[in-house]
Protein backbone atom coordinates (compact mmCIF):
# COMPACT_ATOMS: atom_id res chain seq x y z
CA UNK A 1 0.00 0.00 0.00
CA UNK A 2 1.07 3.32 -0.47
CA UNK A 3 0.54 6.59 1.35
CA UNK A 4 0.19 9.96 0.62
CA UNK A 5 3.34 10.44 2.49
CA UNK A 6 5.02 8.12 0.14
CA UNK A 7 4.09 10.01 -2.82
CA UNK A 8 5.60 13.31 -1.42
CA UNK A 9 3.10 14.82 0.62
CA UNK A 10 3.37 15.17 4.29
CA UNK A 11 0.10 15.51 5.88
CA UNK A 12 1.04 15.99 9.38
CA UNK A 13 3.52 18.79 8.04
CA UNK A 14 1.37 20.91 6.48
CA UNK A 15 -0.96 21.25 10.09
CA UNK A 16 2.33 21.70 11.66
CA UNK A 17 3.02 24.65 9.84
CA UNK A 18 -0.58 25.87 10.31
CA UNK A 19 -0.13 25.61 13.86
CA UNK A 20 3.53 27.76 13.47
CA UNK A 21 1.88 30.45 11.71
CA UNK A 22 -0.98 31.22 13.77
CA UNK A 23 0.99 34.02 15.54
CA UNK A 24 1.83 35.85 12.57
CA UNK A 25 -1.58 35.57 11.26
CA UNK A 26 -2.83 36.89 14.76
CA UNK A 27 -0.85 39.89 14.66
CA UNK A 28 -2.70 40.95 11.53
CA UNK A 29 -6.02 41.05 12.57
CA UNK A 30 -8.11 43.61 12.57
CA UNK A 31 -11.63 44.54 14.29
CA UNK A 32 -13.47 44.03 10.79
CA UNK A 33 -12.14 40.01 10.62
CA UNK A 34 -14.42 37.69 11.52
CA UNK A 35 -13.22 34.17 13.26
CA UNK A 36 -9.88 33.22 13.08
CA UNK A 37 -7.79 31.09 10.61
CA UNK A 38 -8.74 27.34 10.23
CA UNK A 39 -11.80 27.94 8.55
CA UNK A 40 -12.89 27.34 4.99
CA UNK A 41 -12.72 31.16 4.28
CA UNK A 42 -11.58 33.90 5.41
CA UNK A 43 -14.42 36.29 6.57
CA UNK A 44 -14.36 39.93 6.79
CA UNK A 45 -16.76 43.20 7.58
CA UNK A 46 -17.59 45.55 5.49
CA UNK A 47 -16.10 49.16 6.74
CA UNK A 48 -19.05 51.63 7.59
CA UNK A 49 -19.04 55.49 6.54
CA UNK A 50 -19.13 54.57 3.02
CA UNK A 51 -21.65 55.99 0.72
CA UNK A 52 -20.99 53.94 -2.24
CA UNK A 53 -18.53 51.59 -0.93
CA UNK A 54 -17.30 49.57 -4.03
CA UNK A 55 -14.95 46.30 -3.18
CA UNK A 56 -11.11 46.02 -5.71
CA UNK A 57 -9.09 43.63 -5.79
CA UNK A 58 -5.62 42.96 -7.00
CA UNK A 59 -2.96 39.87 -7.56
CA UNK A 60 0.53 39.49 -7.56
CA UNK A 61 4.12 37.99 -6.94
CA UNK A 62 7.44 38.45 -6.86
CA UNK A 63 8.89 37.52 -9.89
CA UNK A 64 12.71 36.12 -10.29
CA UNK A 65 13.37 37.64 -7.17
CA UNK A 66 12.40 34.90 -5.35
CA UNK A 67 14.81 32.96 -7.27
CA UNK A 68 17.33 35.42 -5.65
CA UNK A 69 16.09 34.77 -2.12
CA UNK A 70 15.57 31.08 -2.43
CA UNK A 71 19.23 30.44 -3.63
CA UNK A 72 20.39 32.97 -1.24
CA UNK A 73 18.62 31.41 1.50
CA UNK A 74 17.62 34.65 2.72
CA UNK A 75 13.59 34.60 2.99
CA UNK A 76 12.37 36.79 5.57
CA UNK A 77 11.45 39.70 3.25
CA UNK A 78 9.84 38.25 0.08
CA UNK A 79 6.64 38.50 2.01
CA UNK A 80 6.82 42.07 2.40
CA UNK A 81 7.23 42.32 -1.46
CA UNK A 82 4.23 40.14 -1.70
CA UNK A 83 1.63 42.62 -0.38
CA UNK A 84 3.64 45.86 -1.07
CA UNK A 85 3.19 44.69 -5.02
CA UNK A 86 -0.44 43.64 -4.11
CA UNK A 87 -1.66 46.64 -1.86
CA UNK A 88 0.65 49.27 -4.09
CA UNK A 89 -1.90 48.81 -7.05
CA UNK A 90 -5.06 49.25 -5.15
CA UNK A 91 -4.37 52.22 -3.23
CA UNK A 92 -3.77 54.03 -7.02
CA UNK A 93 -7.42 53.52 -7.31
CA UNK A 94 -7.97 54.75 -3.83
CA UNK A 95 -9.10 52.03 -2.23
CA UNK A 96 -7.98 51.20 1.20
CA UNK A 97 -6.61 47.90 1.69
CA UNK A 98 -8.61 45.33 3.96
CA UNK A 99 -7.56 41.99 3.81
CA UNK A 100 -4.76 39.81 2.10
CA UNK A 101 -4.40 36.30 1.24
CA UNK A 102 -1.38 33.83 0.22
CA UNK A 103 -0.89 30.93 -2.05
CA UNK A 104 2.48 28.95 -1.64
CA UNK A 105 3.19 26.23 -3.31
CA UNK A 106 6.40 23.64 -3.14
CA UNK A 107 7.74 20.49 -4.47
CA UNK A 108 8.76 19.48 -0.23
CA UNK A 109 7.10 21.87 2.14
CA UNK A 110 10.37 22.96 4.76
CA UNK A 111 8.01 24.20 7.90
CA UNK A 112 11.25 26.69 9.05
CA UNK A 113 11.14 28.19 5.34
CA UNK A 114 7.55 28.54 4.93
CA UNK A 115 7.35 30.14 8.38
CA UNK A 116 10.21 32.50 7.72
CA UNK A 117 7.96 33.76 4.37
CA UNK A 118 4.58 33.83 5.63
CA UNK A 119 6.20 36.32 9.22
CA UNK A 120 7.31 38.37 6.26
CA UNK A 121 3.50 38.22 4.52
CA UNK A 122 2.19 39.30 8.11
CA UNK A 123 5.30 41.95 8.69
CA UNK A 124 3.60 43.36 4.88
CA UNK A 125 -0.13 43.47 6.65
CA UNK A 126 0.88 45.47 9.60
CA UNK A 127 2.41 47.99 7.48
CA UNK A 128 -0.24 47.73 5.17
CA UNK A 129 -3.00 47.84 7.74
CA UNK A 130 -4.52 44.73 6.42
CA UNK A 131 -5.08 41.24 7.86
CA UNK A 132 -4.27 38.46 6.29
CA UNK A 133 -7.57 36.02 6.99
CA UNK A 134 -6.25 33.22 4.63
CA UNK A 135 -4.37 31.43 2.15
CA UNK A 136 -3.11 28.39 0.65
CA UNK A 137 0.02 25.74 1.33
CA UNK A 138 -0.04 23.14 -1.73
CA UNK A 139 2.84 20.23 -1.56
CA UNK A 140 3.58 19.21 -5.43
CA UNK A 141 6.54 17.10 -5.75
CA UNK A 142 5.90 16.73 -9.20
CA UNK A 143 5.83 20.58 -9.93
CA UNK A 144 8.64 22.15 -8.32
CA UNK A 145 12.71 21.16 -7.55
CA UNK A 146 14.01 20.60 -4.13
CA UNK A 147 13.92 23.38 -1.83
CA UNK A 148 11.80 25.38 -4.98
CA UNK A 149 8.66 27.25 -4.57
CA UNK A 150 6.75 30.02 -5.37
CA UNK A 151 4.34 32.74 -4.16
CA UNK A 152 1.08 34.56 -5.07
CA UNK A 153 -0.53 37.18 -3.20
CA UNK A 154 -4.12 38.43 -3.54
CA UNK A 155 -5.62 41.81 -1.74
CA UNK A 156 -8.83 43.32 -1.23
CA UNK A 157 -9.74 46.73 -0.69
CA UNK A 158 -12.44 49.02 -0.36
CA UNK A 159 -13.04 52.77 -2.12
CA UNK A 160 -15.91 55.02 -3.55
CA UNK A 161 -16.86 54.11 -6.24
CA UNK A 162 -16.95 57.62 -7.71
CA UNK A 163 -13.15 57.96 -6.42
CA UNK A 164 -11.77 54.33 -8.39
CA UNK A 165 -11.17 56.17 -11.55
CA UNK A 166 -8.42 58.80 -10.81
CA UNK A 167 -7.94 59.95 -14.45
CA UNK A 168 -10.99 61.80 -14.61
CA UNK A 169 -9.62 64.63 -11.53
CA UNK A 170 -6.46 64.98 -13.40
CA UNK A 171 -5.40 68.37 -14.93
CA UNK A 172 -3.44 70.55 -16.89
CA UNK A 173 -0.48 72.08 -14.86
CA UNK A 174 -0.61 69.45 -12.06
CA UNK A 175 2.33 68.69 -10.69
CA UNK A 176 3.95 65.12 -10.38
CA UNK A 177 5.81 63.75 -6.52
CA UNK A 178 7.97 60.78 -6.72
CA UNK A 179 7.80 59.10 -3.73
CA UNK A 180 11.44 57.46 -3.33
CA UNK A 181 11.33 53.37 -4.01
CA UNK A 182 13.56 51.44 -1.64
CA UNK A 183 15.02 50.04 -4.47
CA UNK A 184 14.53 47.58 -7.68
CA UNK A 185 11.21 46.33 -5.49
CA UNK A 186 10.09 43.18 -7.48
CA UNK A 187 10.76 43.74 -11.04
CA UNK A 188 13.44 43.46 -13.25
CA UNK A 189 15.35 40.70 -11.46
CA UNK A 190 15.89 38.75 -14.53
CA UNK A 191 17.19 41.42 -15.92
CA UNK A 192 19.41 42.36 -12.94
CA UNK A 193 20.40 38.82 -12.34
CA UNK A 194 21.52 38.42 -15.74
CA UNK A 195 23.86 41.71 -15.66
CA UNK A 196 24.86 40.09 -12.37
CA UNK A 197 26.24 36.98 -14.43
CA UNK A 198 27.11 38.96 -17.45
CA UNK A 199 29.94 41.11 -14.97
CA UNK A 200 30.63 38.30 -12.50
CA UNK A 201 29.59 40.49 -9.49
CA UNK A 202 30.06 39.20 -5.99
CA UNK A 203 26.65 39.40 -3.97
CA UNK A 204 28.32 39.26 -1.01
CA UNK A 205 31.04 42.00 -1.69
CA UNK A 206 30.00 45.35 0.15
CA UNK A 207 27.55 47.86 -1.81
CA UNK A 208 26.39 51.19 -0.29
CA UNK A 209 27.26 50.00 3.35
CA UNK A 210 25.81 46.60 3.12
CA UNK A 211 26.17 43.60 0.73
CA UNK A 212 25.05 43.69 -2.85
CA UNK A 213 23.03 40.78 -2.14
CA UNK A 214 21.00 42.78 0.68
CA UNK A 215 20.67 45.43 -1.49
CA UNK A 216 19.10 43.74 -4.11
CA UNK A 217 16.72 41.50 -1.41
CA UNK A 218 15.37 45.24 0.18
CA UNK A 219 11.88 44.81 0.39
CA UNK A 220 9.35 47.09 -1.25
CA UNK A 221 8.18 49.71 0.04
CA UNK A 222 4.22 49.75 1.15
CA UNK A 223 3.15 53.52 0.41
CA UNK A 224 -0.44 52.53 2.00
CA UNK A 225 0.82 55.19 5.14
CA UNK A 226 1.20 57.66 2.34
CA UNK A 227 -1.98 57.66 1.06
CA UNK A 228 -3.80 57.50 3.82
CA UNK A 229 -2.31 60.59 4.95
CA UNK A 230 -2.20 62.62 1.43
CA UNK A 231 -5.56 61.23 -0.44
CA UNK A 232 -7.26 64.42 0.15
CA UNK A 233 -4.44 66.42 -1.39
CA UNK A 234 -3.44 64.27 -3.99
CA UNK A 235 -5.39 63.75 -8.16
CA UNK A 236 -3.73 60.64 -8.82
CA UNK A 237 -1.55 57.86 -8.16
CA UNK A 238 0.39 55.53 -10.39
CA UNK A 239 2.59 52.28 -9.08
CA UNK A 240 5.98 52.56 -10.97
CA UNK A 241 6.33 48.49 -11.58
CA UNK A 242 7.24 46.83 -14.72
CA UNK A 243 6.99 49.03 -17.49
CA UNK A 244 8.77 51.90 -15.49
CA UNK A 245 7.17 55.16 -15.31
CA UNK A 246 6.76 55.67 -19.29
CA UNK A 247 4.25 53.00 -19.06
CA UNK A 248 3.00 53.10 -15.78
CA UNK A 249 1.83 56.84 -15.09
CA UNK A 250 0.05 56.95 -18.92
CA UNK A 251 -2.37 54.68 -17.11
CA UNK A 252 -4.03 57.45 -14.82
CA UNK A 253 -4.02 60.25 -17.23
CA UNK A 254 -6.77 61.22 -19.42
CA UNK A 255 -6.86 61.30 -23.22
CA UNK A 256 -5.17 65.07 -24.17
CA UNK A 257 -2.90 65.07 -21.21
CA UNK A 258 0.41 63.99 -21.16
CA UNK A 259 3.26 64.13 -18.54
CA UNK A 260 6.53 66.20 -19.22
CA UNK A 261 9.61 64.64 -16.32
CA UNK A 262 12.82 66.47 -15.75
CA UNK A 263 15.20 63.08 -15.56
CA UNK A 264 17.84 64.88 -13.76
CA UNK A 265 15.63 65.77 -11.37
CA UNK A 266 15.28 62.00 -9.99
CA UNK A 267 17.33 60.46 -7.06
CA UNK A 268 18.32 57.47 -8.51
CA UNK A 269 20.12 54.86 -6.19
CA UNK A 270 23.40 53.64 -6.72
CA UNK A 271 21.91 50.10 -7.95
CA UNK A 272 20.58 51.19 -10.64
CA UNK A 273 23.73 52.89 -11.87
CA UNK A 274 25.44 49.56 -11.28
CA UNK A 275 22.86 48.09 -13.55
CA UNK A 276 22.85 50.24 -16.25
CA UNK A 277 25.99 50.30 -16.98
CA UNK A 278 25.70 47.19 -19.04
CA UNK A 279 21.66 48.42 -19.85
CA UNK A 280 20.58 50.65 -22.28
CA UNK A 281 18.91 54.01 -21.03
CA UNK A 282 15.95 52.85 -23.01
CA UNK A 283 15.73 49.87 -21.25
CA UNK A 284 16.55 51.25 -17.78
CA UNK A 285 13.49 53.43 -18.40
CA UNK A 286 10.94 50.59 -19.10
CA UNK A 287 11.97 47.81 -17.13
CA UNK A 288 12.96 49.63 -13.24
CA UNK A 289 11.04 51.69 -11.37
CA UNK A 290 14.97 53.85 -11.22
CA UNK A 291 14.13 55.06 -7.61
CA UNK A 292 10.58 56.11 -8.16
CA UNK A 293 8.13 53.81 -6.32
CA UNK A 294 5.18 56.08 -6.72
CA UNK A 295 4.44 58.91 -9.10
CA UNK A 296 1.79 61.14 -7.15
CA UNK A 297 -0.47 63.81 -9.65
CA UNK A 298 -0.66 66.96 -7.16
CA UNK A 299 -2.86 70.11 -7.39
CA UNK A 300 -0.76 73.23 -7.56
CA UNK A 301 -2.58 74.27 -4.09
CA UNK A 302 -1.63 71.01 -2.54
CA UNK A 303 1.93 70.95 -3.26
CA UNK A 304 3.46 72.62 -1.06
CA UNK A 305 1.26 70.21 1.56
CA UNK A 306 2.10 67.24 0.37
CA UNK A 307 5.90 68.15 -0.17
CA UNK A 308 6.06 69.00 3.77
CA UNK A 309 3.89 65.47 4.52
CA UNK A 310 6.11 62.68 2.66
CA UNK A 311 9.71 62.35 1.27
CA UNK A 312 8.46 63.18 -2.15
CA UNK A 313 9.81 65.69 -4.31
CA UNK A 314 9.03 67.17 -7.62
CA UNK A 315 9.97 65.29 -10.59
CA UNK A 316 7.70 67.18 -13.57
CA UNK A 317 4.09 68.51 -14.30
CA UNK A 318 0.89 67.36 -16.31
CA UNK A 319 1.03 68.70 -19.80
CA UNK A 320 -1.61 68.81 -22.70
CA UNK A 321 -0.44 65.70 -25.42
CA UNK A 322 -0.22 62.15 -24.68
CA UNK A 323 2.73 59.69 -22.75
CA UNK A 324 5.14 60.35 -20.69
CA UNK A 325 8.46 62.95 -21.91
CA UNK A 326 11.63 62.13 -20.11
CA UNK A 327 13.64 65.00 -21.00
Amino acid sequence: MISYKDAGVDIDAGNSFVEGIKPFVKSTLTPNVIGGIGSFSGAFRLPSGYNKPTLLAATDGVGTKLRLAIDSGKLDSVGIDLVAMCVNDLICNFATPMFFLDYYATGKLDINSAKEVVSGIAKGCVIAKCALIGGETAEMPSMYSSGDFDLAGFAVGVAEEDEIDRSKFVNEGDILVALPSSGLHSNGFSLARAVIKKEKLNLGSEFEGKTLLETLLEPTRIYVDEFLRLKDSINAMAHITGGGIVENLPRVLPNGLGAKIQRSAIKTPKIFELIAKSVEQSEMDRTFNCGVGMVLVVPNDKVDYVLANSDGYIIGQIIKGSGVEML
